[in-house]
């Protein structure tokens, strides 16, 4: 897995989420709650998600 990172939808820097993608999907957690865990996604569930959010959806 990569480093968690910003996700580039949470620019007004509250509300944000961090993700990290690797070979087999990714990670994603809420910045401002690390503690809680993450999500975890395969990589085709990551794939659907993030067309999903370019898609307005």
């Amino acid at each position: 897995m990569t480093e968690w990172h910003k996700s580039s939808y949470s620019a007004n820097g509250n509300n944000c989420v961090e993700a990290r993608e690797g070979v087999h999907g990714a990670d994603v957690r809420d910045t401002q709650n690390r503690e809680a865990g993450h999500l975890a996604f395969d990589r085709v569930e990551w794939s659907a998600l993030l067309a999903g959010v370019r898609a307005g959806r």
